[in-house]
């Protein structure tokens, strides 16, 4: 969708509620809404293939790996109000590793579309599998729920944690507490 449609609908939303769009405040505000939405949704022009652009590396390391407090924002598919959070993100390679920032930039496509946090969850885990074809990967998400504290049942502290195992962190309780111990606080 265009920018100038997105401002056209932002012009109605502002005007539905009860606004007037031509006080100073509010002037540009339906283009400003408009470029903020296209940012925060830019995930639905990326594809794993152009993220990761060949960043994949020989090695004969088999021990875990982890990038841990990866900072995500994301929006819930329910209320379109942000969840703010980490991601914590290990595999075991088996033959391949993929360059640091990929991780971050592979949790920051996914987090960038509308949805839930188990959703996105599974998707970064399922994308690491694809991308090393590791012997397992996990994938542990804290977010804190602007749905959840700005209304509803408006509660501040609350954290949502999710989990994703596959391969030998699935399989191995051993391999899931050594991650679940190193990305512990």
């Amino acid at each position: 969708m265009t920018e100038s449609i997105l401002t056209e609908l932002y012009s109605q939303i502002l005007n539905q509620i009860g606004e007037d769009i031509n006080r100073d405040g509010l002037v540009n505000t339906p283009g400003r809404a408009a470029r903020a939405i296209q940012y925060l949704t830019k995930g639905y022009s990326q594809n794993l293939q152009d993220v990761v652009n060949n960043a994949v590396f020989e090695t004969d390391n088999n021990q875990m790996v982890i990038v841990k407090d990866i900072e995500l924002y994301s929006l819930c598919e329910h209320h379109l109000l942000p969840f703010i959070g980490k991601c914590h993100v290990a595999y075991l390679p088996k033959g391949k590793v993929i360059g640091l920032s990929k991780i971050a930039r592979i949790v920051d496509m996914y987090a960038r579309r509308l949805q839930i946090q188990e959703t996105l969850t599974n998707q970064i885990a399922l994308a690491i599998q694809t991308v090393t074809n590791s012997a397992g990967v996990g994938v542990i998400i804290e977010a804190q729920h602007l749905c959840m504290m700005m209304r509803g049942v408006e509660k501040q502290n609350s954290v949502m944690k999710t989990s994703m195992m596959l391969g030998a962190f699935k399989a191995s309780v051993n391999t899931r507490l050594e991650f679940l111990n190193l990305v512990k606080d």
